[in-house]
């Protein structure tokens, strides 16, 4: 069984030193390849458009903003979600939710973000195609100016817009194609929504140049990651977690090096999952199947990245190598740029040399 695949904790949990293992995640140089960013807007900040907006029924005051994000099922997140971006109607409102993203990366040490954003949700709530495409733009640029962190944007289309909507996506992004525009997504309702229904656009959206990564098998079955990975070409796949369930299905994801964008908080709060102990993340990794970790909809689901990584350690004991691990695959699965990668690689690096000189000399 691989480092960390199994329910132990590391070293230095089995120490006491608990301290050391998270000033270890928090210094940890990540990347960030699942998250939304209408998911990643903070609170205060969905308070502030909801007053704005009364008519629109979510509440404008942060505690009862907090309750309205207590989910019972994927549905239901799925119209809460819906109800917030209703609130989003202007460019300078998406800059704000951009440069909010980068604070909250910065504060969790990452380097670099792919994030998710669904053009046709916005551009129906009035915001002009240009528009749309600028202030992503702008937010992306402040984002590296004010924390040196590098955005990329994934532009998914929602499954139950179609595929009409997924080439109304898709027209949208190859007309205006924002700075950092790396690949074409596929998000929404999996139930009821075939991945090979999309695959037309998956492969125009290829031809363009851009890479496919569908969510699949977070609700739906194990047939569903067959069909993103066959259908779609996908070369990460959001989600996947009911991989689990079928051994061959593992065996291709791990022979041909695709990755799973695993969410655990989101699919405790979604019920995707059962419970944070029955996750198959430590399983998955048993398996060979490479996986990054992702915070999805942080604000909503209260979590952060380095959340993520705390309480795998803690609820699935992975070890704090293959924690590190984590991050070196989705340095491995991510669009970035060489020179990107490999400074994350070395500050990663060091990073490990640093948590393990202490122990090995019992400072």
């Amino acid at each position: 069984m691989p480092d960390g695949a199994e329910r132990r904790p590391s070293g230095a949990a089995m120490s006491g030193d608990e301290g050391v293992v998270a000033a270890f995640l928090a210094a940890l140089p990540k990347v960030e390849l699942h998250v939304h960013l209408l998911g990643s807007a903070a609170v205060h900040t969905v308070a502030e458009l909801a007053g704005a907006r009364p008519d629109l029924g979510v509440p404008a005051d942060p505690a009862e903003l907090r309750r309205y994000y207590r989910f019972t099922d994927f549905a239901h997140f799925i119209e809460v979600y819906t109800a917030v971006n209703r609130l989003v109607t202007s460019g300078p409102a998406m800059v704000r939710l951009v440069t909010g993203l980068g604070d909250q990366l910065a504060l969790d040490n990452v380097r670099y973000a792919e994030v998710t954003v669904t053009p046709l949700s916005h551009l129906r709530m009035g915001i002009a195609a240009a528009e749309l495409a600028e202030a992503l733009s702008i937010g992306r640029r402040l984002v590296a100016e004010r924390h040196r962190i590098h955005l990329n944007w994934i532009f998914d289309v929602s499954a139950d817009d179609g595929i009409a909507g997924a080439f109304a996506t898709l027209d949208w992004l190859l007309r205006h194609q924002p700075d950092g525009t790396v690949g074409f997504g596929l998000g929404g309702p999996e139930l009821g929504a075939p991945r090979r229904l999309f695959r037309p656009a998956f492969e125009k959206a290829r031809a363009n140049g851009l890479h496919a990564v569908p969510h699949a098998g977070e609700t739906s079955d194990a047939g569903e990651i067959w069909s993103a990975a066959r259908d779609l070409g996908a070369v990460r796949i959001g989600h996947g977690i009911r991989a689990v369930t079928e051994p061959g299905l593992l065996a291709y994801l791990s022979d041909r090096n695709i990755t799973l964008e695993v969410c655990p908080s989101s699919n405790i709060r979604t019920g995707a999952v059962r419970a944070f102990d029955e996750h198959p993340l430590p399983a998955l990794l048993a398996a060979g199947v490479p996986v990054t970790l992702g915070s999805d909809d942080p604000a909503m689901f209260g979590t952060s990245l380095t959340r993520e990584y705390q309480l795998c350690h803690d609820r699935l004991g992975l070890s704090v190598a293959a924690l590190a691990d984590l991050v070196a695959a989705g340095v491995d699965a991510a669009f970035c740029p060489a020179h990107v990668a490999r400074e994350i690689r070395r500050d990663l690096e060091q990073a490990r040399q640093r948590f393990d000189r202490p122990q090995r000399t019992g400072r």
